[in-house]
């Protein structure tokens, strides 16, 4: 943390170099991080001093820590403010108030907050739900808890594995069995398993009970047979203290490759609050994306989150890669808010990319998401015509016109990649007199160009936007 603060101060003396709001948000989370509350509102004052945008991400983050440290009113204080100041929130910065007022007892403002989440048109995700069902099971409203479960699939949000396993994790400690069977059941129809250590509490809770446990070893049968040749690993997890339960023992397996092992280690650390290195998180990762084990991949993620710990940029990437080819969209989502909550950027041409295979999938929610995620300066030609491609694959032609127009609103020119989405998707709606009109537009780019020397392009967003859409005219 000092070195960061170091680095930081450093930075801003170079002539070449401004701090912006990503530098500064990343340096609050640091001091968030690490307990220094006031050092994180003495940045978030300097922020406001530089006349800096100040987003619902920044906000988010302040109130996250802030929340953590148990100023609770301070919490409740950073989102009033970030309402104040026209800042209009998220549905991830919903969700994290959501948690902060039920985790603290204050039901009636959560249930305020939700309504008015709710009436600004913005949809629940999966984690907003799952915090809604952690209260109430809590609260000891397990019918209202299944009918939750029930509708959010209705509205076409299913519950994740993270959501199952607190659910779950929440009935074991209340002794609640006939909540936990039901999700059980659900996670046996969509191929979902518990973490170990939550396997074990849900098997002790059922054999208080005199119930059986055919059903939860049916949803995990993965641990009757893997677990069989990890025998040494656990009993050296059972017997160590926690001082010894660190990355020395994570690495040992990683060298053995024995990700199963690391599975249930990473399981225990995240239980007991043991921080990892980031180095060592981000090996996690990469060898269970090497070895095609993205639940292994994304349990690593999960635990980055539970424990605060920023991953570098190429550890985002490689997750979001890995999410995109095992079909996990949502999770794709959520890798990068988390990425862009760290500080990091996804670049054009990543972004644009992204964008377009989201697009290729039909999840035109999920790119917008990202299109949203993006700084100012990298919403330019290239990201914008991906999302105007992922309307068209959606067949919503209107919609890919509307953000075509919102562009050009926005002083951002359109290229030749551009011109050619647009073609395309007008003829295949069979838009064909609209294609008409943007096909003179077109040729007129292209008699621009011929005058102004091969291909010439304006700005970068115009030369990535080439590159993917009309990679014949880029040498």
């Amino acid at each position: 943390m000092e070195k960061a603060w170091l680095f930081f101060n450093w930075a801003s003396k170079l002539k070449r170099f401004k701090h912006d709001q990503f530098t500064y948000t990343t340096m609050l989370d640091i001091f968030g991080e690490a307990g220094r509350i006031e050092s994180m509102k003495y940045v978030f004052k300097k922020m406001q001093e530089m006349g800096l945008k100040i987003d619902v991400v920044t906000y988010t983050s302040i109130l996250n820590w802030v929340s953590k440290s148990g100023d609770v009113d301070g919490a409740v204080k950073i989102w009033k403010e970030m309402r104040e100041n026209m800042c209009f929130p998220t549905v991830v910065s919903y969700t994290a108030y959501l948690k902060v007022l039920f985790d603290n007892k204050r039901v009636k403002e959560g249930i305020d907050v939700y309504k008015e989440m709710l009436e600004s048109g913005i949809s629940p995700n999966c984690h907003t739900y799952t915090v809604l069902m952690e209260h109430l099971v809590v609260s000891g409203k397990y019918q209202e808890t299944l009918e939750i479960f029930s509708k959010m699939q209705e509205a076409g949000v299913q519950p994740d594995k993270a959501a199952c396993n607190i659910l779950v994790e929440r009935c074991c400690k209340a002794g609640e069995t006939t909540t936990m069977t039901h999700i059980l059941q659900y996670m046996k129809q969509n191929q979902l398993v518990l973490r170990y250590p939550v396997f074990m509490e849900a098997l002790e809770t059922l054999k208080d009970a005199g119930e059986s446990d055919a059903l939860l070893r049916k949803v995990n049968p993965h641990i009757d047979t893997e677990s069989i040749g990890d025998v040494d690993a656990f009993e050296t997890m059972t017997t160590v203290g926690e001082d010894a339960l660190d990355g020395g023992l994570v690495l040992i397996l990683l060298r053995k490759q024995n990700l199963v092992a690391v599975d249930h280690l990473l399981a225990g650390t995240m239980d007991k609050n043991i921080l990892l290195d980031s180095r060592i998180v981000a090996t996690i990762i990469e060898r269970n994306i090497d070895h095609q084990r993205p639940n292994g991949a994304l349990l690593a993620f999960e635990y980055s989150m539970k424990m605060g710990i920023q991953l570098e940029r190429t550890s985002y990437l490689a997750l979001i890669g890995m999410s995109i080819r095992s079909n996990t969209f949502l999770k794709v989502v959520d890798i990068a808010e988390k990425m862009t909550l760290a500080g990091h950027s996804l670049g054009v041409y990543q972004a644009a990319l992204l964008i377009y295979r989201l697009g290729c999938a039909k999840r035109p929610t999920c790119a917008l998401k990202i299109f949203d995620l993006l700084p100012e300066g990298q919403k330019c030609t290239a990201t914008y015509t991906a999302l105007v491609s992922v309307f068209f694959s959606a067949g919503s032609p209107q919609k890919a016109l509307q953000i075509f127009e919102n562009m050009k609103r926005e002083g951002i020119h359109p290229s030749l990649g551009t011109y050619n989405v647009l073609l395309a998707g007008l003829e295949s709606s069979g838009r064909i007199s609209e294609a008409k009109t943007y096909r003179k537009e077109k040729k007129g780019l292209l008699i621009n160009n011929h005058h102004q020397a091969i291909w010439y392009l304006d700005t970068m967003g115009q030369k990535i936007c080439n590159l993917l859409f009309a990679s014949h005219l880029v040498s």
